[in-house]
Parts: C-alpha cells; sequence; structure tokens
C-alpha cells in the first residue's frame, strides 16, 4: 500500500471513531500551516486531512480497510453489482507483489480493482456467502514473471520454471517458449492457476514475458539495435564488417565509404522473430574507435593526413 492512513494518523487498525477524531486533532494543531512553518508541515498537514476524511466515515472506512488503496475505485453498491453478475462476468486473477500475494478482480461491470495479500476464497465468501464460494466459484487466474535473455527470446524452447505454490511451496513447470516473444508477451499455461471451489475449474496461470538488459543488444520491439565498431580508414574509405546477430551467428554489413559514428545500417529480417509476419529487422549502429595508442608508422600517417586534409569537422554544412 502506497500509504497507509492509520500509520498517517498513528492509531491502529481497531482505533474507535473517538480515538481517530482526538489523533487527528491533536496532530492538525501541530501541524497546521498557520502554526508550523516547517517546509513539510504543510504537505503533512494535507495527508492527514485526507486520512481524516476516509477513517471518520464508517462506510468508507470499511471500504478502504476491506480493499486498501483501490477503495475509490469501488462503487458504493458493488457487492450488489457483484453478486448480480455473480453466475457471468466475475474473474480474478491472482500475481505476485512484494508484500503477498496481489488479487486483480473484474466483474464484468468495468469495475477493475486490486488487494494486496486478499485471499481469493476468502473475498468470495464475503461477497457471495460461504455457500456461493462452496458452490462452484472458478479459481484465480495467476501471473508472474519469466525473464529471458536477449538470446533466449530469439531461439524459444522449453524451459523449467520454479516458482512459488499457494502454500509457498516452490513448483516447477515446463513452459514452451516460442522463438521471437516480445517483451510484456504473456505465456499461458492451462489450468495451472489457483484451484476453483467446487466442481469449478482452475485457473490459469500467466507468464509475463520479461527481456533483461543485454550488453551488446538493444530492442525496440522486434527490431534489434547493435553498436559496431569500425576503424578509421573503414569508415572513411568503405569496407564489410561482421555483425553480430541475437541468434548466436554473425552477418555481413557493408559500411559506406565515408560513414561517421551513429550511422545505421539495417539488415532486413535479422532481428527478433515473428511467427506471424515479418521479421524485425537488425540495425547495425557504427561506432568509429581510434588506436588506443599508434606506433611510429600510424603516427607519421595521421599526422601526414591531418597536414593534408581540409576536413573540418566541427564546420556547419
Amino acid at each position: 500500500m502506497a500509504r497507509d492512513f492509520y500509520e498517517v494518523l498513528g492509531v491502529s487498525r481497531t482505533a474507535s471513531q473517538d480515538e481517530i477524531q482526538q489523533a487527528y486533532r491533536k496532530l492538525a494543531r501541530n501541524y497546521h500551516p498557520d502554526v508550523n512553518k516547517d517546509p513539510g508541515a504543510e504537505e503533512r498537514f494535507k495527508d492527514l486531512n485526507e486520512a481524516y476524511s476516509v477513517l471518520s466515515d464508517p462506510k468508507t472506512r470499511a471500504r478502504y480497510d476491506r480493499f486498501g488503496e483501490d477503495f475509490r475505485k469501488i462503487p458504493e453498491d458493488f457487492d450488489e453489482r457483484v453478486a448480480a453478475g455473480a453466475g457471468g462476468g466475475f474473474r480474478a486473477r491472482r500475481t505476485a507483489g512484494a508484500g503477498g500475494p496481489r488479487v486483480r478482480y473484474t466483474t464484468g461491470f468495468g469495475d477493475d480493482f486490486a488487494a494486496e495479500g486478499a485471499d481469493i476464497e476468502d473475498l468470495l465468501g464475503s461477497m457471495f456467502g460461504a455457500g456461493a464460494a462452496q458452490g462452484g466459484v472458478p479459481g484465480a487466474d495467476q501471473e508472474a514473471e519469466l525473464p529471458l535473455t536477449v538470446e533466449e527470446a530469439y531461439r524459444g524452447g522449453r524451459r523449467t520454471v520454479t516458482l512459488a505454490g499457494p502454500t509457498g511451496q516452490p513448483r516447477r513447470y515446463e513452459v514452451v517458449v516460442p522463438p521471437g516473444v516480445t517483451d510484456g508477451q504473456r505465456i499461458r499455461l492451462a489450468g495451472e492457476g489457483g484451484r476453483g471451489n467446487g466442481d469449478a475449474p482452475a485457473g490459469d496461470l500467466y507468464l509475463r514475458v520479461r527481456i533483461q538488459p543485454h550488453p551488446r543488444f538493444r530492442l525496440d520491439g522486434r527490431d534489434v539495435y547493435v553498436q559496431v565498431p569500425v576503424a578509421p580508414w573503414e569508415a572513411a574509405l568503405g569496407a564489410t564488417v561482421p555483425v553480430p546477430t541475437p541468434g548466436g551467428g554473425t552477418a555481413k554489413v557493408t559500411v559506406p565509404a565515408g560513414s561517421s559514428s551513429g550511422r545505421r545500417l539495417r539488415l532486413r529480417g535479422e532481428g527478433m522473430p515473428n511467427p506471424r509476419g515479418a521479421n524485425g529487422d537488425l540495425y547495425a549502429e557504427l561506432r568509429v574507435m581510434v588506436p588506443p595508442a599508434l606506433g611510429d608508422r600510424e603516427r607519421e600517417l595521421f599526422e601526414e593526413l591531418a597536414a593534408t586534409s581540409s576536413f573540418d569537422p566541427r564546420r556547419t554544412r
């Protein structure tokens, strides 16, 4: 939760309405901008007002206790609306969160909200009653991240993934990663999500691909960018140089004479594979490199070039 209103007021979650009011009045006097000239007092005063406006109203407080920071997204008649659509349209999916399970609910009425550390069975029981939860509510969809290197995303293949199960025990999954998956793409494992109630089916497990930063390759969708170092004479005279590909091989690119650092050379179709269409492209970004140390003859040649050439790289064309 981004900000706990009980902590803002310095009271427990079981505090009475009188205790909440007393705590607010005491803190408000201390942090009122007319009294406290500290630079952070005004912001603190605003936080106190927001916390008090929520916790001083029993109905709003109950919704905040139930749904946490997403309580403002929940209509006041939410239970009635969900109960009316419980037979068709209610959907829940559980995702991993730093503070425990995070469950996101969609009701079919356009409501979409999340609850940290929530238990789907407990929530369904509170919404529909214990009988409804036992009568066959589908299991929650679950989501976890699947980190991949650029090379793994390019090639695809079978992966063994170990994730924490509902009880915290590790579970192993065999996953088929299609070649050319992109960052954010989801891989569905049918029936591997949360258990359903009664005879209802289990939910699905979705693995969301997260492609890790790479020391050489940079991705933009299915296009791949790679820096290619070239010598000054290769950039000036032109050359054919090798370019690494995310598949682990190399391609050849022709550097036109008179190229400078930053020039991009396109290798069509050499980017990430696309099972449903055209492959991405590979862009070789030239980076002109100079020798870190010059031999005697090299220095003579560079000095001769400096004396002969009229080229001024700082001249505006």
